[in-house]
C-alpha cells in the first residue's frame, strides 16, 4: 500500500520567483503568464562544468549547482546529529566533514568494483535501455546529485555508445523536506521539452526520495505550470518504489562506498538560505585537494568498459521486461512498509532513523551516527565494506534471517553526544562485534579516515 504522502513544503510549494510564457512545451498543464504584467522574470545561473567544478568532464555532466567552495560548511557527524534530530536545522545546511578513505578501505572499494562492474553495466544497460523505448524522443537525464550522479553519466554513455542516441546528463539537487531546487527545474523548463527529462537516482531505500520528487514536481506544475513526469530511472530498486530500474537486487553498487571521490569530487548538495538566494540554485563544493585519491572517472570508465560484453544479456532482459506483470504492477512501496515494521521491531518509532539497503547503510556509517547495523545473513559476503565500517566505529552488528534488504542501518534514536560519544560511536568500543557471531567476523579495521568524525 502506498504510504500517506504529506503536503509539500513551503520551500517548494511557494518558490520565490516564478517564471513562464504563453505555452508549454511536453507539459499537460496549460501555462498562462506566470510573471506579472510589468515585471521581468530574473535571469536564471547557467550549469556548472568541469574541470573548473567537479573532476568529470564537461561532456559527462553538466552540474545545476551555485559553487560554494569558498564557503565554510563543514562540521564533525555528532554536531549535525545533534542538530538535525533535535529539529533545529535541515541536514543540508550544512556539510558532513569529508575524509580521504584509508588504503585498507580504498582496497575493499578496489575488489568491489571488480566484482560488481559487470553486473552495474547490465542494470544501466537496462534502466538507460527502457528510458529510451519510453519516449519518442532522445531522453534529457537529469540525475539527483550526488549519488545520481555517476549513475546518469553511466547512462548517457550506454545511450551514445551502444544505442547511438545523444542523450544530454545534468545533475541537480533535491533535498527531503525541501524538495527539488525550483531554480534548477525552471532552467530545465527553459532549455528542454519537459516531455525528455528522466529524473535518474542510483538506488531507492524506504522511498522518501521517491515520494519528494513527486510532492516536488507536483508543487512546481502548480506554481510555475510547467509539468515533468515523475517517472524516477534507478539502477536498484531494493525499496520496490521506482518506475523504472535495472534491478530489484539490494546489491553493492561500488560507487555507494566512498563519498566525493567517486562523485566528482563534489559534496552532496546544500540548501542554506543564508547563502542560497531565491535566484540561486542549490549549493555544492569542489574538493579539488582531493583530487589525488579520486577514483570518480575510473568508476565509470571500469563500468563502460563492459558494456560491450553485456548487450547481449541487457537485450534479453528488455525483452522480457515488456512481459513482467512486476513491471506492469509498478511501486508496491514494500521497503517502506519494511521500514516501518523493524522501526516497531527496534523500538525506534521513526522511520528517518531507519536506512534500508546497501546504499543507504554505507551512507549512515560514513555520514551519521549509527546506532547498529542488521545484516541478512545470506548477504554477509555481499556487505564485507559494512562490517569493516562498523567494526572501525565500535557499531554492532546484528545478523537476521530474516530481511527484505541485504542490511539495514539504525541511526541512534536519542542522540546526544554525551549518550553516542563525542566520537560519535554509538556504544562503547569493547561492545561492538557480530551478533550471533557463528562463523561471521567483520573486515580488517580500519583507521580513523574512513569513518564520518573518526579523523
Amino acid at each position: 500500500m502506498h504510504p500517506a504522502t504529506p503536503a509539500a513544503p513551503a520551500e517548494t510549494a511557494a518558490p520565490a520567483e516564478t517564471v513562464g510564457g504563453s505555452e508549454t512545451v511536453g507539459s499537460s498543464v496549460p501555462v498562462g503568464t506566470s510573471v506579472p504584467v510589468g515585471t521581468e522574470a530574473p535571469p536564471l545561473p547557467e550549469p556548472l562544468v568541469g574541470p573548473a567544478f567537479g573532476s568529470y568532464d564537461a561532456d559527462d555532466v553538466r552540474w545545476l549547482l551555485t559553487d560554494l567552495g569558498d564557503v565554510e560548511l563543514e562540521a564533525p557527524a555528532h554536531e549535525r546529529e545533534a542538530t538535525l534530530q533535535g529539529g533545529t536545522a535541515n541536514y543540508a545546511e550544512s556539510l558532513p566533514i569529508e575524509y580521504q578513505p584509508t588504503a585498507e578501505y580504498q582496497a575493499l572499494y578496489e575488489e568491489a568494483l571488480l566484482r560488481s562492474a559487470t553486473r552495474v553495466a547490465t542494470a544501466v544497460g537496462v534502466v538507460t535501455d527502457l528510458a529510451l523505448e519510453a519516449r519518442a524522443e532522445a531522453p534529457v537525464f537529469v540525475s539527483l546529485a550526488r549519488a545520481g550522479t555517476p549513475v546518469g553519466i553511466l547512462m548517457r554513455r550506454w545511450a551514445r555508445e551502444v544505442r547511438g542516441v545523444d542523450a544530454p546528463h545534468l545533475t541537480m539537487s533535491i533535498v527531503r523536506g525541501v524538495g527539488l531546487d525550483p531554480v534548477a527545474l525552471r532552467w530545465l523548463a527553459r532549455e528542454h521539452d519537459p516531455a525528455r527529462i528522466v529524473f535518474v537516482d542510483g538506488w531507492t531505500g524506504k522511498g522518501a526520495i521517491t515520494r519528494e520528487l513527486t510532492e516536488a514536481l507536483d508543487a512546481f506544475a502548480a506554481s510555475d505550470g510547467v509539468r515533468f513526469g515523475d517517472d524516477l530511472a534507478v539502477l536498484a530498486d531494493p525499496g520496490r518504489c521506482a518506475s523504472t530500474w535495472g534491478t530489484r537486487d539490494d546489491f553493492l553498487i561500488p560507487s555507494a562506498c566512498l563519498n566525493s571521490t567517486v562523485s566528482g569530487l563534489v559534496s552532496r548538495t546544500v540548501y542554506n538560505r543564508r547563502i542560497i538566494g531565491p535566484g540561486d540554485f542549490h549549493g555544492g563544493k569542489f574538493y579539488a585537494d582531493l583530487a589525488e585519491v579520486d577514483v570518480s572517472r575510473a568508476f565509470v570508465d571500469e563500468v563502460s568498459s563492459r558494456f560491450a560484453a553485456v548487450v547481449e544479456e541487457v537485450d534479453g532482459l528488455v525483452a522480457e521486461a515488456a512481459g513482467d506483470p512486476e513491471r506492469a504492477a509498478g511501486p508496491t512501496w514494500a521497503g517502506w512498509e519494511a521500514v516501518e515494521r523493524i522501526s516497531v521491531e527496534q523500538g525506534i518509532h521513526d522511520v528517518n532513523l531507519v536506512k534500508p539497503g546497501v546504499g543507504e547503510t554505507t551512507r549512515v556509517l560514513l555520514r551519521r551516527v549509527p546506532w547498529k547495523v542488521l545484516v541478512r545473513a545470506d548477504a554477509v559476503d555481499e556487505v564485507q565494506h559494512v562490517l569493516l565500517l562498523a567494526s572501525q566505529r565500535g557499531v554492532p552488528v546484528e545478523v537476521v534471517d530474516e530481511l527484505p534488504y541485504s542490511c539495514v542501518g539504525l541511526i541512534h534514536p536519542v542522540h546526544t553526544a554525551g549518550a553516542t560519544g563525542a566520537d560519535g560511536r554509538a556504544v562503547r568500543a569493547a561492545d561492538a562485534g557480530i551478533v550471533p557471531g557463528a562463523g561471521v567476523t567483520p573486515g580488517a579495521g580500519v583507521t580513523p579516515g574512513a569513518g564520518q568524525d573518526a579523523r
